[in-house]
């Protein structure tokens, strides 16, 4: 690989890379077309994969297809009317509700983290090291994403060295990269420390019992507590995340990675943060993306049988407020 090449692909995020030369290969490969390609014939790949593949699927497919033809000096086919007609009745006649994974409340949290803490102190009297490990992980891993509202990939991306944390006071993060910092600019968050369910005292305690100064926060660990050298997998982080929850006998099956950060910005809603606090908290660009991930509160003076969203999320950590962040 030239130094160049070397920098261009530094400048494209990996999972976007990975993403856009499947992309690509679908369409020569998969589905036979052929490259540089025409308006009508990326109308006809649509045609052929509509009521097949999901709607952001196709978008997806449209953009690497961009990309690439831009990247090789060819117009950009995706942006011919015929693409964009079909494109919009392919939305018309396969009508897809968005699934969004439902948001955490606060109350399965906390029933999540206290059945942590009880683990924790059994393992401790029996001195098995390596429940204690995952149990300190676990919950520093539930604490944090949860209320700084991370993604998947952010999580699994954190590093020792890029974290300040002090005992009663908050913690801050450095994430040189993520999805919404294109120019890879690099994001600093912060956390304040909270009277209960602190994201701060479980940062430092899994980082004092696992002894890391530097590297990954989050590792895997084996059955004998032995630590990886390398970050979780983000595609793991759903099935370990409802692997705890069913433990705890929390109703596992809706949840999913994306449930903390929606919970998050769900108890922020209901607890009065207003929209720009929430947007700058989380660190979303447009409204739009926030609004994805925000169920509303709604009243209806007390009409209403029973309430439209029972979120679980009315219990506020004493300490936790918009101007902290």
């Amino acid at each position: 690989m030239s130094e160049i090449e070397r920098y261009l692909q530094a400048g494209t995020r990996e999972n976007t890379r990975r993403s856009y030369q499947s992309a690509i290969e679908h369409f020569e490969v998969s589905w036979g077309g052929f490259l540089p390609a025409t308006g009508d014939s990326v109308a006809r790949y649509l045609v052929a994969h509509a009521g097949k593949l999901s709607l952001n699927t196709l978008k997806l497919r449209l953009a690497a297809l961009a990309q690439w033809h831009i990247s090789q000096g060819f117009p950009d086919p995706t942006k011919a009317p015929v693409v964009r007609q079909v494109l919009k009745g392919v939305r018309a006649l396969h009508p897809v509700r968005e699934k969004q994974a439902a948001p955490l409340p606060l109350q399965h949290l906390q029933q999540a983290v206290d059945w942590l803490n009880a683990e924790a102190s059994a393992a401790e009297v029996r001195d098995d090291g390596a429940s204690l490990l995952r149990c300190r992980r676990d919950a520093a891993l539930l604490l944090i994403g949860f209320w700084r509202g991370f993604r998947s990939d952010e999580l699994c991306r954190l590093e020792v060295e890029r974290i300040q944390a002090e005992a009663g006071v908050g913690m801050e993060i450095h994430l040189p990269r993520s999805k919404g910092d294109r120019d890879f600019l690099g994001t600093t968050h912060r956390a304040p420390a909270l009277k209960r369910l602190c994201p701060v005292q479980a940062y430092l305690d899994w980082i004092a019992l696992a002894g890391l100064t530097r590297g990954p926060v989050f590792r895997r660990l084996d059955r004998w507590g032995n630590l990886g050298a390398d970050g979780l997998n983000p595609n793991s982080l759903i099935a370990l995340l409802r692997q705890i929850l069913e433990r705890a006998g929390v109703p596992a099956e809706s949840y999913s990675s994306h449930s903390l950060r929606r919970g998050f910005a769900t108890w922020a809603a209901a607890n009065g943060w207003d929209l720009k606090s929430l947007m700058g908290y989380v660190g979303w660009k447009d409204v739009k993306s926030a609004m994805r991930y925000i169920d509303p509160t709604l009243s209806f003076g007390g009409l209403a049988a029973r309430p439209l969203l029972e979120s679980g999320n009315d219990a506020l950590p004493e300490s936790l407020d918009p101007s902290d962040s």
